[in-house]
């Protein structure tokens, strides 16, 4: 795409073009959360079905999380460098490729290997779309337009827990690949199009930097801003008490509670529908709480909302804390997404990359770290730990917007 340069914050974007390039990226983050969050309530039926430990099933999420965030941080150089919708385009083509061969997959270790090639493209998805979306519209308006790409990623969540365990328990956990393939061919052929539209129109849409500086010279680069740092150990924790405890969750309405997959995939798929409830609701909740008060109630929401599921007797009592669970953690974590595309707008590609990258790792490590220690702990006290860490999260956040705010510091 030959995109013109940078809008200034004190441009507005503006248009019919924005918005429909806003959805398709939203719809590409879609499918990306979907076959992240696809397996989490398939692994006990995965762990039958292949005669392995729940553990050694849990690696099709694990794994899945490792590569999506190593993958991450070299796509940030490309996008900085090749022009962010490209790369977004041609990787949501390429994502069909890893599903199509997880339908195929006749062992553990194929599906392991299918799902690793899928990640490997689907990890470009939501940074790069994020990336694009911080080029393309002023802080101002940011975080609003933010909630709308990620309606999208909330949605994958919601639907993706929510399809994986219902197709698992009915026509077969295969079924749920082919609905991945189809989704990521018809989305990228969308992008495709669009791309196209946008060079036949002229529209002002965010560039390409030919000379941008390497990956390793924009990394260094970054990483020398305490500010930086700072996003990007947040992202970690969040990552695995955040997004990590999924899983966990899911397993335990099943193990501890005796819910069928299906049933457990949709309890747990309502933290989703919570998180699309707040994106529908973001501009009233930004304007209202501001980004001080929504990482401080989102960080102490989700953390209550986690100790409910670990400790509740009552399954029904859980669901309503996923929910409210939902709404509170995309408080917080779209605010932070939000900081994120404004830690360094010379390299915003970059910069999100990394910040995404230390999200996932954080994930898997939140994943092979709960699953290892279900068995001499229990369920119920992993969560708990997890919403210690969700809690904490959300404290520091605070104290440092804070601090900033006092310092007179501007995004």
């Amino acid at each position: 795409m030959t995109e013109a340069a940078p809008k200034r914050p004190d441009s507005p974007v503006t248009g019919a073009e924005i918005d429909r390039s806003v959805l398709l990226l939203s719809l590409a983050c879609c499918a990306s959360m979907m076959s992240q969050r696809i397996c989490d309530a398939m692994l006990p039926e995965l762990s039958r079905q292949f005669d392995a430990s729940l553990a050694a099933a849990a690696q099709v999420v694990s794994l899945f999380a490792v590569m999506y965030g190593l993958a991450q941080f070299f796509y940030g150089a490309l996008g900085d460098r090749y022009g962010k919708w490209r790369v977004v385009t041609y990787t949501t083509l390429a994502c069909g490729l890893g599903n199509a061969l997880a339908v195929l997959a006749g062992s553990l270790e194929a599906l392991l290997m299918a799902r690793v090639l899928a990640a490997a493209f689907a990890a470009a998805i939501i940074p790069m779309s994020l990336a694009w979306t911080g080029d393309a519209v002023p802080y101002q308006r940011r975080q609003e337009t933010l909630a709308r790409v990620g309606l999208g990623t909330t949605s994958g969540i919601f639907s993706g827990q929510l399809l994986g365990g219902l197709l698992s328990d009915t026509v077969g956990w295969r079924w749920a690949f082919v609905l991945m393939t189809v989704l990521f061919l018809a989305v990228g052929w969308l992008l495709q199009r669009n791309w196209q539209a946008q060079q036949r129109s002229g529209a002002p849409m965010p560039v390409a930097r030919p000379g941008a500086p390497g990956m390793v010279g924009q990394t260094l680069g970054l990483m020398r801003s305490s500010w930086v740092r700072k996003m990007i150990a947040l992202a970690v924790f969040q990552g695995a008490a955040g997004f990590g405890m999924l899983a966990i969750v899911a397993s335990h309405l099943h193990l501890q509670h005796g819910l069928s997959l299906s049933s457990a995939g949709s309890v747990v798929s309502l933290m989703g529908l919570g998180g699309v409830l707040y994106m529908a609701l973001a501009p009233r909740v930004i304007a209202a709480l501001g980004e001080r008060g929504m990482v401080l109630i989102g960080g102490l929401g989700v953390a209550l909302a986690l100790l409910a599921a670990a400790w509740s007797p009552w399954w029904q009592a859980i669901a309503l804390s996923m929910l409210g669970g939902g709404f509170a953690f995309f408080m917080l974590h779209n605010t932070l997404q939000t900081l994120a595309t404004q830690m360094a707008p010379e390299s915003r590609g970059m910069a999100v990359s990394l910040f995404a990258t230390a999200l996932f790792m954080g994930q898997a490590l939140g994943v092979l770290l709960g699953t290892w220690l279900i068995a001499p702990l229990g369920s119920g006290v992993v969560i708990s730990a997890g919403a210690l860490v969700m809690a904490g999260v959300g404290l520091t956040l605070h104290a440092l917007l804070r601090r900033r705010h006092r310092l007179g510091v501007k995004a």
